[in-house]
């Protein structure tokens, strides 16, 4: 029977917890969600995995659900609506852009739930931020619970500047796990 060397064990251990230390550093962050503003999607108390590094590989992606610095002791959690160059309206709760009507499988249930009134009032992009289109370097923003969102409706356009990375893994409660927010 062989013996059981600890000297050998030592610098695997420490490898790992040092690669764990990187990786949650430099490519991976864990938030908490606050609040109810991604509702259906997200709840209050959810535990999220957000990737540091996707941007700096690809494009933001409309729809892509993102972690950005809102100020600078609050990170929120919202959903990308418009891109650079996008025209934005909202019209008797359908999503338009740059003049076609573009489905929100994400918030369809809520929709049609919501029979009373609506459920994203209708606006236009100049009419609430001044701007035409979304201008280059920015994005336009919302939470899923447009009813009860503080988003880009409320403090405009964020910047490119304040991504933190993209929402890529919900981890708690494990009976919500979910690998994936894309369509």
């Amino acid at each position: 029977m062989k013996k059981f060397n600890l000297r050998k064990l030592i610098p695997v251990i420490l490898l790992a917890v040092v690669l764990a230390m990187f990786f949650r550093s430099f490519l991976f962050a864990s938030y908490v969600v606050d609040g109810e503003s991604m509702e259906p999607t997200l709840y209050d108390g959810n535990l999220l995995m957000v990737n540091k590094v996707i941007y700096d590989l690809k494009e933001v992606d409309r729809f892509d659900v993102i972690v950005f610095h809102a100020n600078t002791e609050d990170d929120y959690v919202k959903r990308v609506i418009g891109l650079p160059g996008d025209q934005i309206e909202y019209k008797d709760d359908k999503l338009y852009v740059n003049g076609e009507y573009v489905e929100e499988e994400f918030i369809a249930s809520f929709v049609l739930a919501n029979d009373t009134e609506p459920y994203t009032n209708s606006f236009t992009l100049e009419k609430i931020t001044g701007k035409k289109e979304v201008p280059e370097g920015k994005l336009f923003v919302m939470g899923d619970n447009r009813t009860a969102s503080l988003d880009s409706r409320s403090f405009g356009f964020i910047s490119a500047d304040q991504l933190v990375g993209k929402v890529g893994i919900q981890y708690w409660p494990i009976s919500q796990v979910r690998l994936t927010f894309s369509d």
